[in-house]
């Protein structure tokens, strides 16, 4: 995935050198004044895609997602590996506090005094105390004692690990994070279909308009001319003031559609900069944010409907997701019953302890320690087991909506099945309509140069190739966003086992993501009861 971004970095920085492809904004001096230019960057089709695949902000979240989820799956996974962890502690008592802390002090009703403890502090060097040790076992004669000297100065360094052995709900958690992550990483297989079809269809309604644009500034000149002739005739005294008045009301009613057909191609060109996450350049003041360069194409697909739903259901990334969910949702429900087995652990280690008479490194009490420690659930009051239905009611939610997107899929390729028809039969129809219109116009025009003709006819030419002319510009571009729905529903938009490689877990690599026909919501077989079923209810209706 690095490599393709990379490559696309390169491809956008060498288009933005480029003055056929990209522009940027410079500066001419002449004199004393300067006076910056922007140029308006051109993108076709393709570096329209690339660009919005390497800047568009919700397809670089989905890709920062995918690297969250890996963060999750190194936490939970910590949880079975060893875990060691160093301790020290080290701690100076000045010399005056030892005894107070260690005899304390008494108090009496004549006032505080001190006791045998406070004798003994009276003959302590500086650095330390005595206390009296006895050398021997306790016996009835009088055994003489030393006077040893405490260190005010202690330790205590210890390295411990613990280790899980065993319990039910670490490893299905951590099988769960794998999916989360297969489920992130389809999220984002899905976006992208989602910003190429948005991109393509955005870059065509910029076409479109730009020619509805042209068709209305057409229009507007005819009916300039047309004015301007039937001014010439008024003046002439060959029409009546009527046909001039005529002509300048349909000129003026012209003219809002031109303004508008304006207005809809800057707001168009405005929001595929925002899809492609260009900001905006305050150089460029009222100009356009880019330009696009293209036509629009008319490429007729045969398509049959089964297949193009059968594919869809295998390579849908939003089927995909919806099946992780499923998985993610297995685990869960295991790892919450997983609680009522035993949970093992074991820890161990080693301790360096200084001397209490010494703050020597070698008269420290050293030695190792371990621990193993075990517990099982016997009554909880049912908090497990209400986990565990909470948990069973979200797996069977998600089955459910597994169940639904696969329909949903269905309903999106038969929908833009049907428009690419529809479409297409526009196309057709406006084709021949559109010549007709022509040579209509040209006849009105003619019979009304001649005298044999009227003025309404002519306007009226005009205004069916109006018709004509837009509606079929805008069924051009009705199917070529259907083509590109169509794409989107039936997830052929892009190819992902060459563009997103290092992206790509191995696991949605097996037939643990198969989508197709034939499988449940946790790709396993479907029982021949359910088949059975679906069987009969379509005969039902058929009847």
């Amino acid at each position: 995935m690095r490599k393709f971004f990379l490559s696309v970095g390169i491809f956008a920085a060498f288009g933005i050198l480029c003055p056929g492809s990209f522009g940027g904004s410079g500066g001419t001096r002449s004199g004393s004044e300067t006076r910056s230019v922007y140029r308006v960057p051109t993108f076709t089709l393709d570096q329209a895609i690339l660009t919005a695949l390497q800047r568009n902000p919700v397809l670089l979240n989905a890709e920062q997602e995918i690297k969250r989820t890996k963060g999750v799956i190194i936490q939970v996974r910590a949880q079975v590996l060893p875990q060691v962890n160093a301790r020290a502690n080290w701690e100076w008592v000045d010399p005056n506090l030892q005894g107070a802390r260690i005899f304390g002090t008494t108090t009496s009703t004549s006032g505080t005094t001190t006791g045998g403890a406070a004798s003994l502090m009276e003959a302590l060097p500086s650095r330390g105390r005595e206390i009296q040790v006895p050398l021997a076992a306790p016996s009835p004669t009088p055994v003489p004692v030393t006077n040893v000297t405490a260190s005010d100065i202690s330790y205590a360094i210890s390295v411990i690990g613990s280790q899980l052995i065993f319990n039910g709900t670490s490893f299905n958690q951590i099988r769960g994070t794998f999916f989360q992550r297969d489920s992130a990483y389809f999220a984002f297989r899905n976006i992208l279909d989602q910003l190429i079809a948005t991109v393509k269809t955005q870059f065509y309604q910029i076409v479109v308009n730009r020619e509805l644009v042209k068709v209305n500034e057409q229009s507007v000149h005819l009916l300039e001319a047309q004015l301007k002739d039937q001014q010439n005739r008024f003046e002439a005294g060959t029409v009546p003031r009527f046909n001039v008045l005529q002509a300048e009301v349909a000129l003026f009613n012209q003219l809002p559609l031109l303004i508008t057909a304006q207005n809809n191609l800057r707001i168009s060109k405005i929001t595929l900069a925002k899809t492609l996450g260009l900001d905006f350049q305050p150089g460029r003041g009222e100009n356009p944010p880019l330009e696009v360069l293209g036509e629009m194409p008319y490429i007729p697909r045969t398509i049959e409907l089964a297949s193009a739903i059968e594919m869809g259901k295998e390579r849908r990334p939003f089927l995909k997701q919806a099946r992780a969910n499923v998985l993610n949702q297995l685990q869960q429900v295991r790892a919450t019953a997983g609680q009522w087995l035993p949970t093992v652990t074991a820890t161990g280690g080693g301790e360096w302890v200084s001397s209490p008479i010494n703050s020597s490194w070698h008269d420290i009490s050293k030695g190792w320690l371990t621990t193993v420690q075990g517990s099982v659930p016997i009554w909880d009051s049912g908090a497990i087991a209400g986990q565990v239905i909470q948990q069973r009611a979200l797996l069977s939610e998600t089955k459910i909506t597994y169940d639904d997107d696969v329909r949903q899929v269905e309903l999106e390729i038969q929908q833009a099945y049907s428009n690419l028809q529809q479409n297409r039969e526009l196309i057709q129809s406006q084709e021949k309509n559109v010549e007709l219109a022509d040579e209509a116009l040209r006849l009105a025009k003619a019979r009304l140069d001649a005298g044999a003709g009227v003025q309404l006819d002519v306007l009226n030419a005009q205004v069916q190739l109006l018709t004509a002319q837009s509606t079929r510009l805008q069924a051009l571009f009705g199917y070529n966003s259907s083509l590109a729905e169509f794409d989107r529903a039936t997830g052929a938009q892009s190819t992902y086992h060459e563009m997103f490689a290092n992206l790509a877990p191995r696991a949605t690599k097996t037939k643990t993501y198969y989508t197709g026909s034939g499988v449940d919501a946790e790709g396993k077989p479907k029982e021949p009861s359910e088949e059975g079923i679906s069987t009969r209810s379509r005969r039902v209706s058929s009847k």
